[in-house]
């Protein structure tokens, strides 16, 4: 392809997709990070290809196909990303052991700005906040590739059925086909609806103004207060997973108990509240990151709490500090 087949504004073309990619390739792949390197290799391969582009159909449906197939490829290896909860049952606090997994195993959280644009319309963007969030994402990875992509392409982002066929090459009686077979296959495991949060009305700021108090006072009481009776807690990398008011606070009085004198600062993750948690700092100068917290809110209380480890993937990802003052 010669350089003049090339429009100069290309680029940012190009570019004005690239966080509604970031969201279907993420809804595809689990991971912020592989979502990210796809959309990267979609838009090389676009630049690339831009010769044989015909205009057939719009550059956006064009540059979706090429997200697909590059996804496609990703998952050809197999590996489906998961939370705790889809790999073990939960365990009661009395046995439980942390067991690492590799960091391919897990569904990762992901900042809002990477994957949800912004969009006028509020009940378009309360949709989009409901499938990133965990619990769809880890659905949505039990569904085969193609009928991932069918079902987010017509029930996420409502394309029609024909326009699905043409980028995946097929019918749309095939279409319909695995549109049908993933809605089966999702109503086997369908991830309980949270409360809209966008933005936070009065009583859930209320509940999260309370969580942070009952969280760094350190007061158990008051934590399970704010919890469903069958709330979980999960620690990615490692597959343990707690459930239920006991077996939480027997772990944050037992192990968990080096949280005790922890510090919350906001952030979003996943359409979801969320919190990064920093330890008080060994040297005792300030507080150093220990989890990214994303939170699970319905009915008015917390029914999931997710605290992933890796600080040094996730708070660079989410633009926290590296550390706080005293």
């Amino acid at each position: 392809m010669s350089d003049v087949a090339v429009p100069q504004d290309l680029d940012s073309q190009l570019e004005k997709y690239r966080t509604e990619l970031t969201g279907y390739c993420y809804r595809m792949l689990g991971s912020a990070f592989e979502a990210e390197d796809a959309v990267q290799d979609t838009m090389v391969r676009a630049w690339r290809s831009f010769g044989t582009f015909e205009g057939r159909s719009s550059l956006r449906s064009w540059l979706y196909r090429i997200a697909t197939n590059v996804c496609l490829d990703a998952l050809n290896a197999g590996n489906r990303r998961a939370r705790p909860m889809d790999l073990t049952a939960a365990t009661p606090v009395a046995q439980a052991q942390l067991h690492a997994r590799p960091e391919i195993t897990w569904l990762e959280p992901v900042p809002d700005g990477r994957v949800l644009p912004s969009v006028a319309d509020p009940a378009e963007t309360a949709v989009s906040r409901e499938t990133v969030r965990l619990a769809f994402v880890a659905a949505l990875q039990h569904l085969p590739p193609k009928q991932r992509a069918v079902l987010i392409l017509r029930e996420v982002l409502a394309w029609k059925a024909s326009e699905v066929a043409e980028l995946l090459s097929t019918s749309v009686a095939s279409v319909n086909s695995a549109l049908q077979r993933a809605r089966a296959t999702l109503a086997q495991s369908q991830p309980a609806r949270s409360d809209a949060a966008d933005p936070l009305d009065k009583d859930q700021q209320e509940l999260l103004k309370r969580y942070v108090a009952a969280f760094e006072g350190y007061d158990m009481a008051a934590l399970t207060a704010l919890l469903h009776e069958d709330a979980t807690m999960s620690m990615p990398p490692y597959d343990l997973w707690l459930r239920g008011h006991d077996d939480i606070v027997g772990w944050m009085l037992g192990v968990g108990d080096v949280c005790r004198g922890s510090r919350l600062v906001p952030t979003v993750a996943n359409g979801s509240p969320a919190f990064a948690h920093y330890h008080p700092a060994e040297d005792g100068d300030g507080y150093t990151p220990w989890a990214l917290i994303v939170l699970e809110i319905s009915d008015g209380k917390v029914g999931g709490m997710d605290f992933f480890l890796d600080t040094k993937r996730w708070f660079p990802l989410f633009a926290l500090p590296d550390r706080l003052e005293a």
